[in-house]
């Protein structure tokens, strides 16, 4: 990194701390010190200024990796959680902590992405941005033509007040079907197909954005690189860090 300044939040982030958001949360609960003083909300810092988090000094900026991981069915996307079995970042075992970029709960399985550049998952996770995700759904009833319809019009969700985005969807067999959303509310496909009437019996996200699930198995992950990677970053508005691959 070079001796220009940033502000303290993009910084963190870079480092692979946290993201921007969360940063700005650590800064203002006091957590976070600059050269012996108490940060404050916007400050610009450089690779030379001590800064501490939680008393403990912030390690310098690592290289930004991506990777994409076969969650499996059981697995808990979250950071800490007294009373999930298995949770998702004691699974991976790699020399950089990670994080990941968007949940799937825990009785759905396939593609998550983890990566420490916080940048990246602030990019991925804005709404507006409207990135694609495509899921894989097996249902308890059989698929019908009003179904597809109902569900690429946009469904009312009666527990969220919200009115899902249209999006696409095809059958893909008696009882399942594919569908691409471009937003991600709280178990959202579940939430449509009952609405509907419907109960969803499996869920595999295959794809988010140009990473896919390919031959990835059940626990496994890949790191992402090369034009993969560039074009991931270029989806998200970014430019592809250098010292990733």
């Amino acid at each position: 990194m070079s001796k220009e300044t940033v502000r303290l939040n993009k910084y963190l982030a870079m480092c692979g701390l946290c993201s921007r958001r969360d940063a700005d949360k650590l800064i203002e609960q006091g957590r976070v010190t600059v050269n012996g003083q108490n940060a404050t909300s916007g400050m610009q810092v450089c690779v030379e200024d001590e800064i501490l988090v939680n008393g403990k000094p912030l390690k310098g900026q690592e290289k930004k990796v991506v990777l994409a991981y076969y969650k499996p069915i059981g697995v808990t996307c979250t950071e800490k959680d007294a009373h999930a079995e298995k949770i998702i970042t004691r699974l991976i075992d790699y020399p950089i902590r990670v994080t990941y970029a968007g949940r799937l709960d825990k009785d759905s399985e396939g593609l998550m992405l983890l990566t420490n550049d916080g940048d990246l998952i602030q990019a991925m996770m804005r709404g507006a941005n409207c990135h694609e995700k495509e899921y894989i759904v097996k249902t308890n009833k059989e698929i019908t033509d009003v179904f597809i319809q109902q569900m690429k019009s946009g469904v009312y969700l009666r527990e969220l007040d919200r009115t899902t985005r249209e999006c696409e969807v095809s059958q893909t067999g008696k009882y399942t079907f594919r569908i691409v959303l471009t937003q991600g509310l709280n178990r959202q496909i579940r939430r449509m197909c009952k609405e509907l009437g419907y109960e969803v019996r499996s869920l595999k996200r295959i794809r988010i954005m140009n990473i896919t699930l390919e031959q990835l198995q059940t626990g496994v992950y890949r790191e992402v690189k090369g034009t993969e990677l560039e074009a991931l970053y270029s989806g998200c508005g970014l430019k592809c860090p250098g010292s990733v691959y």
